[in-house]
């Protein structure tokens, strides 16, 4: 029940704060809608904003999957081959020195109007995170075990998967719950620079017609979808990483 109440108090106070703001501090519609005609836009647009949100849940989730896997390949290459790393370091660390904003015309032009540069661009965003978080994590197991692990006769192979892997697993979810709360950032701008649907799309089609409420019920849309992403994501990870002391900790005093 406290789980249940928490959001919800959040939300309605939320919404109470706004609606007052928008009903007694003189500011027009067309700059900041009521809640009423927010939700009356979501409902009369709610074909458009359900095609447009599976357009951008599509994008997010197929860039997640594959900025993770290359994430973690490119953090295993590194942790174990320092030639590679030194390549791959300053590629990572650029990649994150240029805004993704000012790639995106050009992956647009690259790959095209379609799925594939939104998919792109949420992998740029979501990389450097899991990379560099699993990496971390691998770098730093603990020394004690890797050497009882070596006295013990593990191989190299062994000691990666028993032993350096499960001990960079918590620091490697913290990093994926970033990417997820972040990845649809990549598919936005990717649709406000060129696309044909999604809710970037939406937005800024509906920001050209100064149709506002449009525009923040679809910001709403992305909020929510945002949020059901990441939970989903966090709840497969605590299943997961049962074992980890922290999450069974943060498991307890949730349920608290």
């Amino acid at each position: 029940m406290r789980r249940a109440l928490r959001p919800l108090v959040t939300v309605l106070v939320f919404g109470l704060a706004w609606w007052a703001l928008s009903r007694f501090a003189g500011i027009p519609a067309y700059l900041l809608p009521d809640p009423g005609s927010v939700a009356t836009a979501l409902w009369r647009n709610r074909a458009l904003l359900a095609w447009s949100t599976l357009t951008t849940l599509t994008e997010t989730v197929l860039g997640l999957l594959i900025g993770t896997a290359m994430g973690a390949l490119c953090a295993l290459a590194m942790v174990f081959s320092r030639s590679v790393r030194r390549w791959l370091m300053p590629v990572l660390l650029l990649s994150q020195a240029v805004p993704v904003f000012a790639l995106a015309p050009l992956l647009v032009l690259w790959f095209g109007f379609g799925m594939a540069s939104k998919v792109v661009m949420a992998v740029l965003v979501i990389f450097f995170p899991v990379s560099a978080s699993l990496a971390d994590g691998l770098a730093h197991t603990e020394p004690g075990w890797i050497e009882l692990a070596r006295t013990m006769g593990a191989t190299r192979f062994r000691l990666l998967t028993r032993v350096r892997l499960p001990a960079a697993l918590p620091a490697f979810a913290s990093g994926l719950r970033v990417a997820t709360a972040v990845a649809p950032i990549g598919a936005v701008i990717g649709e406000w620079v060129g696309a044909a649907s999604g809710l970037g799309f939406v937005m800024l089609n509906a920001n050209a017609r100064i149709q506002t409420d449009l525009m923040f019920a679809a910001l709403l849309v992305l909020a929510c979808m945002t949020v059901a992403l990441w939970m989903a994501v966090d709840h497969a990870l605590r299943r997961l990483l049962f074992w980890v002391p922290d999450m069974r900790a943060a498991d307890i005093e949730a349920a608290r």
